[in-house]
């Protein structure tokens, strides 16, 4: 097999790991309360329809019988008949009253269901919850965790590692428009609005990986906006933890050691920060441990070595109006520059 299509291979199986985006596949306790919400509607307005639709056909019927039994030369009687009309009025107040109760049930699960999705925000201020700023930008998610230690606060992009069965408060801000955070297995969607800082609690009950994606149309790159949640025991938690706070590795070959001057000596150091080098910019994602991440580009392409060429040559042909510019590399400096990008793991 070819090495294209060896990295293609493997890019589809990193997205079908990646696939699981359900509302109806809850994983945490506030989709499971949006899930059996869902439920209730479904089986009440399908229980309603069936009602309406056996009163039509039996209306229907009962009005094509009386007309093959009259003769068509008969004129129908218009007088009204008052025992009948007295029966049709205590159907219509019952149909009513029926429907009166139908939509207070409806209106009341709703209710309690949207007082219950703040029920872990209420009860956790003692259970040490995982504290994550994101920050939605056109078009990426900036992930910073946070800590009382300022040296062990880590920032990372479009991915977000959470630990099973502990909550997490998730603090949402946006610099440029609105956006809209949603990760449908684990909770419902939250606007971010420019200038009003938002904050939505989550918990997973299950490991798993969880696609998410801005839920509210934010520019030309909008279906491009997802990011990824990955939930796990808390000791892998820890560990992964741990090891985002390390800096960058130092290049160990002399063709890695080339693409790092290529990296520092471009306009990559202009706008993407990795510890333990000179380069702080601020205006891209921190690309620190950028290869250990699932996707790139806030998931438009997979993350290996022949996506990433392409996006370095030409992001806009991938992800037309990001603000990455084009970069004019020759084959050994792009050669090399990616064998340092995948040094950083």
């Amino acid at each position: 097999m070819s090495p294209l299509l060896s990295d293609l291979h493997a890019a589809a199986g990193l997205l079908a790991q990646s696939s699981n985006q359900s509302a109806l596949e809850p994983a945490g306790v506030q989709a499971a309360r949006i899930h059996s919400l869902y439920w209730v509607f479904v089986w009440v307005c399908t229980v309603v329809w069936f009602v309406v639709m056996f009163f039509l056909l039996a209306a229907a019927a009962r009005s094509h019988a009386r007309g093959t039994a009259r003769p068509k030369e008969e004129r129908p009687d218009l007088a009204p008949d008052g025992a009948r009309e007295r029966r049709m009025g205590a159907v219509v107040g019952g149909a009513v009253a029926v429907t009166a109760v139908t939509l207070i049930v409806l209106m009341v699960s709703e209710f309690a269901t949207a007082r219950s999705l703040t029920s872990l925000a209420r009860g956790t201020s003692d259970d040490n919850p995982v504290s994550i700023a994101v920050t939605a930008h056109q078009w990426w998610w900036e992930v910073q965790y946070q800590d009382k230690t300022p040296s062990n606060i880590i920032t990372t992009a479009n991915e977000i590692h959470i630990p099973v069965g502990r909550p997490v408060t998730i603090q949402l801000r946006s610099p440029d428009v609105i956006h809209s955070f949603w990760v449908p297995n684990l909770h419902g969607k939250k606007d971010i609005v420019p200038g009003h800082p938002a904050t939505i609690w989550l918990r997973a009950d299950r490991a798993g990986v969880f696609n998410g994606q801005c839920a509210e149309f934010c520019g030309h790159q909008h279906a491009n906006m997802r990011f990824v949640v990955v939930a796990e025991p808390q000791a892998e938690f820890d560990k992964w933890l741990d090891a985002q706070r390390q800096p960058a590795p130092e290049p160990q070959t002399a063709m890695q050691q080339r693409g790092k001057q290529v990296f520092l000596g471009t306009s990559c150091a202009m706008c993407h920060s990795v510890s333990g080098t000179p380069a702080f910019g601020r205006v891209g994602p921190n690309l620190t441990h950028v290869a250990g991440r699932r996707l790139l580009a806030a998931g438009a392409v997979p993350n290996r070595p022949g996506h990433i060429a392409g996006w370095i040559i030409d992001p806009q042909k991938i992800k037309p109006g990001v603000r990455m510019p084009q970069h004019s590399l020759s084959p050994e400096d792009l050669r090399a520059l990616l064998e340092y990008i995948e040094t950083l793991k």
